[in-house]
């Protein structure tokens, strides 16, 4: 039997990082391989509503409480023509996507999308193309969007069967400008200017709104993170948010290194949010700029099997990754780490939700099957709501080929937005250690154990399948608090949810 090693999580009352913006457990549908067409929508599937959307997949969806869906892109937005999108589906052209070179046929547009979000609960956090478009077409968007009526775009959506703005509140100042791989890419200067300008004429169209402007698209980028502060420079004045976005991998199968990685995420965070700060300095300024990190996930399973796919194809099987229980822990991690830092990510996205790598799959002649990321995102969403707290975490540390001094385990906690709950999420990254966590809780007097939620298994490669679910939650043993703590036992290698009521 494997030795148990100790730590503790110090958990106080005073020690508030920020209230958790309900948007953190946002996520993201792109018009990519079978996210729209196979994924929400497939007209004729015995699940498929009166509008063609999986009633299934909105029922996984719905149960996830998304708040918040980034639409429709990614790098697809660079190249979209919105207007393609909307009015009579009969009349829409058939475009090639050059983002991922396969054939759109523009059945899903805008006003599509916006009743699926209705369905499951969900705002749209709408993207403008500032590759291919710009200031014109993105002011025009959001009058079809947001205006009421009496304007030639109000009016033609109302003469599109919708009568009422949809209101659309965050919108995306294009999408990773600074990629060799985005059509109309641009220097940070040049984007940085458009995007400020673009945003001037949106915010003229509906005051309402807050914008998001395209930061690195990754931290391996040669312009990171100059380019964070040049475009802010440009654009500090007129958005709300800065977007960054990662994508983490495990090329080398070393899962010690690979549930490191929340480090970097963390990391990327802090150099980001200071680069605005210094921005915000030397512009006098009195205003915070926050963060949007809106695409995050684990990337890498399909990426060689998607260099055989055939290009320009309908909905082609791509970024279909297939998640083992290591990416769940390490979703689990990244989870943390976003609510971590609540004070200034008031944004973030899983990308993506159906399909492409997605925590949703769908079979094209069967049902929807959840994967095992689908339960670290579907805790934090549920459980995750309220002010985040400072976890002091000691625990014994290793080092790996990328990372020193790693800690074994990470944690939060979160008070629930009534204080009438305590959730505490940790993740063990050992491999083969089990943890005794001793949690001090003595800052919240009359709170009760409650509920252990756990996910591990023998098996890191573990995965799941629309007929086997492998990895999936489990019930740990009731426990007690005694002396204003509660002892924990973490299997190695485990997503863990410690529920704490007050009673």
């Amino acid at each position: 039997m494997a030795e148990i090693k100790r730590a503790s999580v110090r958990l106080d009352s005073a020690y508030r990082i920020g209230e958790i913006d309900k948007r953190l457990f946002g996520s993201f549908i792109e018009h990519l391989g079978r996210a729209v067409y196979e994924g929400i929508y497939q007209p004729g599937h015995p699940s498929a509503d009166s509008d063609g959307f999986r009633t299934d997949v909105i029922d996984l969806v719905k149960t996830l409480q998304v708040p918040i869906i980034r639409y429709p892109g990614g790098n697809f937005v660079s190249g979209y023509n919105w207007e393609d999108g909307v009015g009579p589906v009969e009349q829409r052209p058939r475009r090639t996507d050059l983002a991922w070179r396969s054939l759109e046929p523009n059945t899903i547009g805008t006003n599509e999308f916006a009743r699926w979000a209705q369905k499951v609960g969900a705002e749209v956090n709408m993207a403008v193309n500032l590759g291919t478009r710009g200031i014109d077409a993105a002011r025009n968007l959001v009058e079809y969007c947001n205006h009421p009526s009496g304007t030639y775009y109000s009016d033609l959506r109302r003469s599109h069967g919708v009568e009422q703005p949809h209101g659309f509140r965050t919108w995306c100042l294009g999408n990773e400008m600074d990629g060799p791989w985005q059509t109309g890419q641009k220097t940070a200067y040049e984007y940085g200017r458009l995007a400020a300008e673009a945003a001037k004429v949106m915010r003229w169209t509906d005051p309402t709104i807050e914008l998001v402007a395209a930061g690195s698209s990754s931290t391996r980028m040669p312009t990171y993170p100059q380019w964070e502060a040049t475009v802010l420079e440009e654009t500090y004045d007129h958005v709300d948010y800065i977007s960054i976005h990662a994508y983490y991998t495990n090329y080398e199968n070393d899962v010690r290194n690979f549930l490191a990685k929340s480090l970097e995420m963390d990391e990327y965070i802090r150099t980001v949010a200071s680069t605005a700060d210094f921005v915000r300095a030397k512009k006098r300024s009195k205003k915070q700029m926050n963060i949007s990190f809106d695409e995050w996930n684990v990337w890498f399973h399909s990426v060689e099997q998607d260099k055989s796919v055939k290009p320009w194809t309908f909905a082609p099987h791509l970024l279909e990754d297939i998640y083992t229980l290591e990416d769940a822990l390490l979703v689990g991690a990244l989870l943390i780490t976003l609510m971590r830092h609540a004070d200034r990510v008031k944004i973030a996205a899983l990308a993506q939700l159906v399909n492409v790598i997605a925590p949703i799959m769908t079979e094209a002649d069967g049902s929807a099957w959840v994967q095992p990321t689908y339960y670290p995102f579907l805790h934090a969403s549920t459980y995750g709501r309220g002010t985040a707290l400072m976890a002091v975490v000691d625990a014994p540390r290793y080092d790996t080929s990328e990372f020193t001094d790693v800690p074994m385990l990470e944690s939060i906690g979160v008070l629930s937005e009534a204080e009438d709950y305590l959730t505490v999420f940790a993740v063990n990254r050992d491999p083969d250690t089990p943890l005794s966590v001793a949690i001090d809780v003595r800052s919240f007097p009359g709170f009760a154990f409650e509920e252990h939620i756990l996910i591990t298994g023998d098996d890191e490669k573990a995965t799941n399948g629309p007929n086997a679910q492998n990895v999936k939650p489990e019930k740990g043993p009731k426990q007690t608090v005694d002396d204003g703590y509660l002892t924990v036992q973490l299997p190695s290698l485990s997503w863990n949810v410690i529920r704490l009521a007050k009673r």
